[in-house]
């Protein structure tokens, strides 16, 4: 049987939600343990996936819904 993948099958692999990247504090830059310095938007080999250093997306806010009452 098939090993069931909780996030998805179609994560783009970048250095701003990677196990071993840690965001700078200057623009979208990362501090990655195995590469150095990269890009956020970048990626390696030894990428792997870590959902807690995922940013959500802001949700907007819609005058009339259900969370208004």
């Amino acid at each position: 049987m098939a090993k069931k993948r909780y996030f998805g099958e179609n994560i783009v692999p970048m250095c701003q939600y990677c196990q071993f990247g840690t965001r700078a504090k200057n623009g979208g830059k990362v501090l990655c343990e195995k590469k150095g310095v990269v890009e956020g938007d970048s990626s390696c080999n030894k990428f792997t996936y870590s959902p807690l250093k995922r940013i959500p997306k802001k949700q907007l806010h819609i005058p009339g819904n259900f969370d208004d009452v």
